[in-house]
């Protein structure tokens, strides 16, 4: 490598190779770049000699000892799970897997020296040269996969036959598919936990279950699920159903599934979700049970939803509430890690223009288009493995209960969703407490009810130390508990399986940090922690209820009801 400040890029199309590109080139491809068009670049590209030569000493180092080791024919070995077959021990394919390594990790650490001192900016050039590194991966390419060629070969060529089929019904879905269609169904194998439909209109419909236990607490828990994908995240299986866990803990429960918006309802707007939504929710909750005081529990934008009604029955006067848990919820959107990256003021002005009704139409954002967002902020799990192992290797994906409810995906009303971006990913200022929500001023402090707030560690969606900044928000009586794993997996672990673990710690300190350096790790799961806590605020026990709904609000369908299925 000569000293024109060049870096080494990889792979063109299908045909991998190594080459040199020079640090004006990545200017150029940047400033044509319209993420980039707002930002000064000018200085990003400005490395030290000195870092620049740093750099290309240690690759050239390790391009050496790969060198010699591919020409001496010595096997290969990787910790990455893409190459841990034998098969890419091979010294060809292994010498693949190991030059496009070495790529790679120059890469990042040149975008990492680069003086970006923008945070939007320098993560939307880190996004995208991990997105190009991903994509690039030997692993991706049939020429270049010994295991897919090999599986071709066992069986003579009907894995690339299956794995077209694959493609071919993905493309026509207009998403890729972690699980198979086929693989549930809810309301046979999914969302089965008894109840009944007790109120519906044209947003939500209202269930109501059938009690788990010969004794319940006099408080019911209204549970309000994210109206992005469906409710049965919280109604998988029977072993990891959070709403059996509660119904056998003895805790009346109702809950909300939202609609699948489509253009019938396009036009609803963040207050009509707050208002005939959740709020409806949880007037209907207190009517059936005959109880002012109720528990309350929202999960992601259901967290935020929530939070909202809550705070417009505040401004009218009603703080009667027992408890709310927010699980893995935004209040403070300060930081909310790579998704950022898509929200800007062009961005946002256009969905309003587009899909939005402020000067233009209104329409839908498909649930489709989130859904593979999501995916692609965790390419190597969530999205490429798939490509392999479905269109190179015609293998269909195995069963599993949390990606089928992942692909499960809705659509949200044009209105509702621009506000929501516009308000908090790229204003942060639902806090602030001047917003209009419902004619009220919507003041989140004013929720006057003792808060469990629970964040993932490993979130990717929600990062748990902005979850952890609601506690400055809800700031009567607060408990934030930590818990391993990612933004569903975190929250799906059913104490049954033993797995994962969690942290608590009584004191809440400004700093996020310094709450998790003193915090106590438990192993396990936290859903004890948090029906202990509940049941402290769910009254007193007595007789389970024996018929569900009332003389106002009859029975109009078993669970898990007709929105759940469109």
């Amino acid at each position: 490598m000569d000293n024109s400040h060049t870096f080494t890029t990889f792979w063109s199309g299908q045909v991998p190779f190594i080459a040199s590109c020079t640090l004006q080139q990545l200017r150029l491809w940047v400033s044509s770049n319209p993420w980039f068009a707002d930002h000064d670049h000018g200085a990003w590209f400005d490395l030290p000699n000195s870092t620049l030569d740093r750099l290309q000493m240690e690759y050239q180092l390790q391009w050496l000892q790969l060198g010699q080791k591919m020409l001496t024919g010595q096997p290969f070995s990787f910790d990455d799970r893409r190459f841990a077959s034998a098969n890419w021990n091979n010294p060809v394919y292994g010498s693949l897997a190991a030059f496009y390594l070495l790529n790679a990790g120059f890469l990042i650490k040149l975008v990492n020296e680069l003086a970006i001192a923008e945070e939007k900016p320098r993560l939307r050039l880190l996004y995208l040269v991990e997105q190009s590194i991903a994509a690039a991966a030997p692993s991706n390419f049939l020429a270049c996969n010994p295991d897919a060629l090999q599986r071709a070969a066992d069986t003579q060529g009907a894995s690339l036959v299956t794995g077209l089929q694959h493609l071919a019904s993905d493309l026509q879905e207009g998403k890729l598919r972690q699980c198979d269609s086929a693989a549930f169904k809810v309301g046979v194998d999914l969302a089965i936990t008894p109840g009944e439909i007790v109120f519906e209109n044209e947003l939500f419909q209202l269930i109501q279950y059938y009690p788990q236990s010969e004794t319940q607490f006099k408080r019911p828990l209204l549970m309000v699920p994210p109206s992005i994908n469906k409710y049965y995240i919280l109604d998988l299986r029977p072993e990891n159903s959070v709403i059996r866990h509660l119904l056998e803990q003895g805790h009346p429960v109702f809950l909300m599934s939202w609609r699948n918006f489509d253009s019938s309802t396009a036009g609803k707007t963040w207050d009509d979700l707050v208002e005939d939504g959740v709020i409806a929710a949880l007037q209907t909750t207190r009517q059936i049970s005959g109880e002012q005081q109720i528990n309350c529990m929202g999960f992601c934008i259901g967290g935020t939803l929530l939070s909202c009604a809550l705070a417009v029955l505040a401004a009218r006067g009603d703080k009667q509430i027992s408890s709310v848990t927010l699980l893995t919820t935004f209040l403070d959107y300060q930081d909310t890690g790579t998704i950022s990256i898509f929200v800007d003021e062009k961005q946002v002005a256009q969905h309003e223009r587009t899909i939005g009704g402020i000067n233009g139409p209104v329409g839908l954002f498909r649930g489709e288009d989130m859904g593979n967002t999501f995916s692609l902020l965790r390419p190597n799990e969530l999205w490429w493995n798939y490509n392999v192992d479905k269109y190179l290797k015609g293998q269909k994906p195995v069963p599993f209960d949390l990606l089928f409810w992942n692909n499960d995906s809705t659509n949200l009303p044009g209105p509702m969703y621009c506000w929501y971006l516009r308000h908090t990913y790229l204003q942060n200022d639902l806090k602030s407490g001047d917003l209009d929500c419902c004619g009220v001023k919507l003041d989140l402090h004013a929720i006057d009810a003792p808060a469990y707030i629970y964040a993932s560690r490993e979130d990717h969606i929600v990062p748990w130390r902005s979850a952890y900044a609601n506690t400055a928000i809800l700031n009567r009586e607060t408990r934030f508990v930590l818990g391993a794993s990612g933004h569903i997996a975190g929250v799906i672990n059913p104490p049954a399986n033993n797995k994962r673990h969690y942290w608590t710690n009584d004191q809440l300190p400004n700093n996020a940090d310094n709450w998790l350096a003193e915090a106590q790790q438990h192993p396990g799961s936290w859903w004890g922690d948090w029906c202990s806590w509940l049941a402290e605020r769910s009254g007193e026990r007595r007789a389970a209820v024996t018929e569900l709904g009332n003389d106002q609000y009859p029975l109009l369908e078993p669970a898990p009801g007709r929105y759940v299925m469109q």
